[in-house]
């Protein structure tokens, strides 16, 4: 199955590799330069549809006090920062870079209200620069659970990635597992977790979407 986002460059990468099919069966050239266009053509069709691939991913468990992975990647920040932009708090920053190799759907890890949903422009920093956090083009979602905990999830950017889709709209309300938006090529998404969140993934460690779970919760606020 194909996510929706990759329709026209599925389409555009069909047609190309169409286009060069023909086009050898005109050409009166050397069977290497044949065979050049059509491998080029083929290994085109080819990273398309692995890149734009959306595998069906049903929770392994959805629960209120677990945070989920949003994205397929692998694990690149873990730190305490102060997020001043919406949470003004103390909270534990988890970064997942995806590679073009990555699937690239984003979800919605937990289960709340969207309070926020705001696009950044911004530039297009190396996804795993510190900066790009802060700089890049993002969205960042607001949510808010049925304990009153706020969580903050950006799409970020990267060098290749042009376009950050966000399907989350203020005030909608959001379920762990469902789709969040797709970022086209490689990119990076950042998650921002209360302090009385216990992080259960590490630095270097592969995660997939819907699967891994990053944190779950040790105690209430209140």
């Amino acid at each position: 199955m194909f996510h929706k986002e990759g329709k026209a460059s599925i389409a555009l990468a069909t047609l190309l590799l169409l286009f060069s099919i023909v086009l050898v069966q005109y050409l009166n050239s050397y069977v290497l330069v044949e065979v050049l266009i059509l491998g080029i053509a083929l290994f085109t069709w080819i990273i398309i549809l692995q890149f734009f691939r959306n595998p069906a991913r049903i929770p392994l468990e959805t629960n209120p006090l677990l945070v989920l992975s949003p994205a397929d990647g692998q694990v690149v920040v873990i730190e305490k920062i102060f997020e001043s932009e919406f949470l003004q708090q103390s909270c534990t920053q988890v970064s997942i870079f995806m590679s073009p190799l990555n699937v690239h759907v984003n979800r919605h890890p937990i289960s709340g209200k969207i309070l926020e949903s705001i696009y950044h422009p911004g530039k297009f920093l190396m996804a795993w620069n510190p900066k790009s956090s802060t700089d890049n083009e993002r969205t960042s979602i607001l949510y808010q659970n049925d304990r009153g905990e706020k969580i903050l999830v950006r799409q970020i950017a990267g060098f290749l990635a042009r376009r950050v889709v966000c399907y989350a709209k203020k005030d909608m309300l959001a379920n762990q597992g469902e789709e969040l938006g797709f970022i086209k090529f490689g990119s990076r998404v950042d998650i921002f977790l209360p302090e009385n969140y216990e992080i259960r993934v590490k630095i270097g460690q592969k995660v997939m979407g819907n699967v891994d779970i990053i944190a779950n919760c040790l105690m209430t606020n209140s």
